[in-house]
């Protein structure tokens, strides 16, 4: 007897579940499914899990391909599963290729294709439903955030838009996504929501266009370069009940979450100073370099440092300047140092593309202080000081992958409970910050350097 043994969470279950499960159980006589439990979903990095362990393996049992249902409860379970039960071939989502290759060691391994062209109502279910989502845009973070929705139950990415069909084709191919389109009306209309990484002087029109068709958008920060068109196409979206929310993933990390409450407890006392930093070095003919696409330090980086100080200390500033040093032949900042003056406290922000920093965020109390190592915007550690060193603490969350999970997980969660706003990045939050980039882009305060 042929065994075959696979795993997933099979969450909503659904018609790709389904046919991979086929496919699995044609490899062999003898199937085997591995369904993970909550907490090992959790260690993992998966985020959005809508169904409870016994309801996924009753899913599973229901579909009629499963000769045998087992768990899967720890890291490394895979390798003492298929020595245990004497299996023959590891089979699992094309999507993983490459990663279970250490399995060949025990086990033929093969790597399924995913599935392609699976109807909106074959996704859908009694349940929330597989949210369809589009990608506008195929550059680099675009990559980055379809290896992260794996990690996000409740989504499928079915297709993305863009201006060049070669490049278009080949991202589709290479994701294994449903289609691609260059026309954006016809993309809309494969879709209920979609995710924007396109240069950030587009952002406007294609939120406006997705919201006008009732579709729900994550778009990459700064969501739009004005304040005035971020009330406005908030406005919009609260009057055609459609989502929006700006992809600051800092904002949506768990660490992060439990800073602020932490700091707004009162653990340092009254915050009197934040310092953040958030430098990188870049070189070439890129798009962050490149004035024409609203490129440089501030555009690029500066939402990460205001989300901090807008969080801590609020929305009433008294007093905005920006020291910059510009590249005179491209005309952007390469580095820039803004300082925020509020009712008895003071912020400071360094963010660079052409000048390098330590990347660490303080946060000064009359009580103590809270430092948090670089890469602070991925905050994972930070650590409680105070004068009496025998009081110190440290705290650790999870910060997994690139983060954008984080982000994704709570778009599609404000979606399926039908909220149109989230605490964690609020209106006015993401409003205050696009109108301060806003204030710097205008020149308004800038000391060059």
């Amino acid at each position: 007897m042929k065994k075959v043994i696979t795993y997933g969470t099979f969450d909503l279950f659904h018609e790709g579940h389904y046919r991979l499960l086929k496919r699995a159980k044609e490899l062999g006589d003898y199937l085997i499914v591995g369904v993970t439990t909550d907490n090992y979903d959790k260690s993992r990095g998966k985020l959005n899990v809508q169904q409870n362990l016994m309801e996924r393996i009753e899913n599973v049992r229901k579909c009629g391909l499963a000769d045998e249902i087992i768990i899967e409860e720890y890291e490394g379970q895979k390798i003492e599963d298929i020595q245990k039960y004497n299996v023959d071939v590891f089979a699992i989502g094309s999507d993983w290729m490459g990663q279970f290759d250490y399995l060949k060691s025990y086990c033929d391994v093969v790597y399924l294709e995913r599935t392609r062209g699976i109807s909106s109502t074959e996704l859908r279910n009694k349940h929330n439903g597989i949210i369809r989502l589009g990608m506008v845009g195929n550059g680099r973070i675009a990559r980055r955030f379809v290896t992260e929705s794996k990690y996000v139950s409740g989504v499928n990415i079915e297709g993305v838009f863009g201006r060049n069909p070669d490049s278009l084709e080949k991202f589709t191919n290479e994701n294994e996504l449903e289609f691609f389109s260059v026309d954006y009306s016809e993309f809309l209309g494969k879709v209920d929501a979609v995710y924007i990484a396109t240069p950030h002087q587009t952002h406007y029109q294609y939120i406006k266009d997705a919201i006008l068709q009732g579709k729900h958008v994550l778009c990459e920060k700064p969501m739009v370069l004005s304040g005035k068109q971020a009330e406005e196409l908030y406005s919009l979206a609260k009057d055609n009940n459609c989502v929006l929310l700006e992809a600051i993933k800092t904002a949506y990390c768990p660490g992060f979450i439990r800073l602020v409450s932490l700091v707004k407890s009162g653990i340092i006392g009254e915050i009197k100073s934040v310092d953040a930093t958030f430098t990188k070095l870049v070189e070439g003919e890129l798009r962050e370099l490149d004035t024409s696409q609203a490129g440089g330090s501030m555009t690029e980086l500066g939402s990460y440092p205001l989300l901090a100080f807008t969080k801590l200390l609020g929305g009433n500033i008294k007093e905005l300047r920006f020291y910059s040093y510009f590249d005179k032949e491209k005309n952007v900042d390469l580095f820039t140092k803004f300082n925020l003056l509020y009712p008895g406290a003071i912020a400071t922000g360094k963010v660079g593309l052409g000048v390098k920093s330590e990347g660490d965020l303080i946060i000064s109390g009359t009580k103590g202080y809270i430092y948090v190592p670089s890469p602070w915007w991925k905050t994972e550690y930070f650590e409680v000081r105070y004068e009496d060193s025998n009081m110190n603490k440290k705290y650790y969350y999870k910060f997994e992958g690139d983060g954008l999970r984080y982000e994704l997980a709570e778009f599609l969660s404000l979606i399926n409970k039908q909220d149109l706003q989230s605490y964690k990045l609020k209106e006015e939050e993401s409003i205050q910050i696009i109108r301060i980039i806003e204030k710097f882009m205008s020149r308004e305060n800038v000391v060059y350097l």
